[in-house]
């Protein structure tokens, strides 16, 4: 993407057709399902999800001055990405997304660390990331990264 976009709206716009559709699904998805208090913002060029200083005031350990960061979308060259930062640090989340992802999605699972692919927009189960976004509060969030940072 040549420009960087300032807002979600801007970031889904100047995606091509499927893509945006798809980005545009996925932020719906997150909205309608994550707890409250996580923020919508922008950042790394990606449309993230992120605990505010309101509630999380020592911020990201990379650089306090951003938010801490737990859900980012973003579409890729070669792919459309879901980054959750809970998968990474929580082994039990992991394994339920591993179990449950062959129940939702035809697509053989795709993913790192944190970041879950999706090749084909058509592929993404949108139901089950949304039931993954449900799944932690900003206040279990913050005390699974304290206890991770410690180690």
């Amino acid at each position: 993407m040549p420009d960087v976009p300032d807002s979600p709206e801007a970031y889904i716009n100047l995606l091509p057709g499927d893509r945006r559709d798809a980005l545009a699904a996925l932020r719906r998805v997150l909205k309608e399902n994550l707890p409250a208090g996580f923020a919508e913002t922008m950042g790394y060029g990606m449309i993230g999800y992120v605990v505010p200083h309101a509630l999380y005031p020592a911020g990201y350990h990379c650089d306090p001055q951003l938010p801490l960061p737990f859900i980012s979308i973003a579409s890729q060259k070669n792919f459309i990405a879901v980054y959750h930062m809970g998968l990474y640090a929580d082994q039990e989340l992991l394994g339920w997304f591993v179990q449950e992802y062959p129940k939702h999605c035809q697509s053989r699972l795709y993913m790192g660390k944190s970041c879950i692919r999706f090749r084909k927009p058509a592929h993404i189960p949108y139901k089950l990331i949304g039931e993954l976004a449900a799944k932690m509060t900003p206040r279990a969030w913050m005390a699974l990264y304290e206890r991770q940072l410690k180690k």
